[in-house]
């Protein structure tokens, strides 16, 4: 089942209907083109008082199409990815990066093409203000909390993640209510009323908890 097929609306209605809060809130593309769809690689950083402490050192132990996830408090104060990491993630092929912060240098992700998902974007660094404070551990996105190996998948509309143990049910409810999506859609596009496609077809119990 391909997880790069189904946009975050509809991942975010399977999301609802099983009862996993997965949507992540505030965290938008650089660009509206972006989009990332890959298991999570995560790092947490913590604040710090030591001048020049490093927080990438771990770029080159990204595995190919990984997502990078960063917990970085969300603090909009004190970047922690740069043009530097852009570069080498996109040369070692990574998924992308998703940052619970603010990054910078982001004309060079815009020129690669390197899809970064962040609460904004800051000049100043997190050198001497944050360092390294666990890879590979649970972080959080805001009120979403990321397991490493978890699924994200962001585009235009935001970023949602997805539990590995609950990765299948999410997947095959979410290309049901694609299916059911397209269906309605054909037949409204042929003039049909909404509301009678939409009651023919249950699309809000495919909605609704339960």
């Amino acid at each position: 089942m391909n997880e790069a097929a189904q946009p975050t609306t509809t991942l975010s209605d399977a999301l609802d209907r099983l009862g996993i809060a997965g949507q992540v809130l505030g965290i938008r593309p650089l660009d509206r083109s972006f989009r990332v769809a890959g298991r999570a690689f995560t790092v947490r950083t913590a604040p710090t008082a030591v001048s020049g402490a490093s927080v990438g050192d771990y770029i080159d132990d990204v595995p190919a199409g990984e997502v990078v996830v960063l917990d970085n408090a969300g603090r909009l104060d004190g970047t922690v990815w740069g043009d530097l990491l852009t570069i080498a993630a996109h040369r070692r092929r990574l998924g992308g990066t998703v940052i619970h912060g603010v990054c910078r240098d982001s004309e060079r992700s815009l020129e690669l093409g390197y899809p970064i998902f962040s609460r904004g974007v800051y000049m100043r660094t997190g050198r001497g203000r944050v360092q390294f404070d666990g890879l590979q551990v649970p972080v959080s996105l805001g009120e979403v909390r990321v397991e490493p190996g978890d699924l994200l998948v962001g585009d235009a509309d935001g970023l949602v993640v997805i539990p590995r143990s609950r990765e299948e049910e999410v997947l095959a409810l979410a290309a049901e209510i694609a299916e059911m999506e397209t269906r309605i859609r054909e037949e409204i596009e042929k003039g049909e009323r909404l509301a009678d496609a939409r009651q023919r077809h249950r699309y809000f119990q495919l909605q609704s908890r339960g």
